[in-house]
């Protein structure tokens, strides 16, 4: 573990129908780097996950929306699944919770479908991202620049395309938790 994150606290934001990938991949990465990390839902227990259309494993949910405040964690990450951010952008809790990290300046992170969760938080706007391609029209809507790339860094708002792209997803995401805020969002 060389520590990139020694003493950063993640939440990572998810609910039932996550993609099993998109949180298990960036959990481990981010504790191997030294983060403390805490998978954050809106119910307690634990969550399903999915490999695309089919169950995979169960996560344990370590705090509900209603025990965790955005002021507690130094990042965000919104793993994808189709399910998953449709369920939470209909969340007010998950919505404000995600629109909180934007408000502070602090790093987010979100892969595949997990972007659909910032377009209800109302935080694209004059952002470039990426994000799975059947999203591109949503995004763009809300006033985000959709491209069609590996990964994408915006002032803090690191985003990926899915699960393929999980390699470079986590090396940029933990670059840009490891600089911390990033004024002038």
């Amino acid at each position: 573990m060389s520590g990139k994150l020694a003493g950063k606290r993640i939440a990572i934001l998810a609910t039932d129908g996550f993609e099993h990938s998109e949180l298990t991949e960036p959990l481990e990465a981010l504790r191997r780097e030294g983060a403390t990390v805490e998978v954050i839902a809106p119910h307690g227990g634990r969550i399903q996950g999915m490999a695309h259309h089919d169950k995979a494993g169960t996560v344990a949910v370590d705090r509900t929306l209603d025990q965790a405040g955005p002021d507690q964690y130094d990042g965000l990450v919104l793993p994808g699944g189709v399910a998953n951010p449709d369920q939470l952008r209909t969340e007010r809790r998950a919505v404000d919770f995600a629109r909180a990290f934007f408000d502070a300046e602090k790093p987010v992170a979100a892969i595949c479908h997990g972007p659909w969760t910032l377009v209800e938080a109302d935080v694209v706007d004059g952002r470039t991202l990426t994000s799975w391609p059947s999203l591109r029209t949503d995004i763009r809507n809300a006033g985000g620049d959709w491209i069609d790339r590996p990964v994408v860094a915006d002032q803090g708002l690191v985003t990926s395309r899915g699960p393929q792209d999980l390699p470079q997803f986590c090396a940029k995401m933990i670059e840009e938790f490891a600089e911390g805020r990033h004024a002038g969002r």
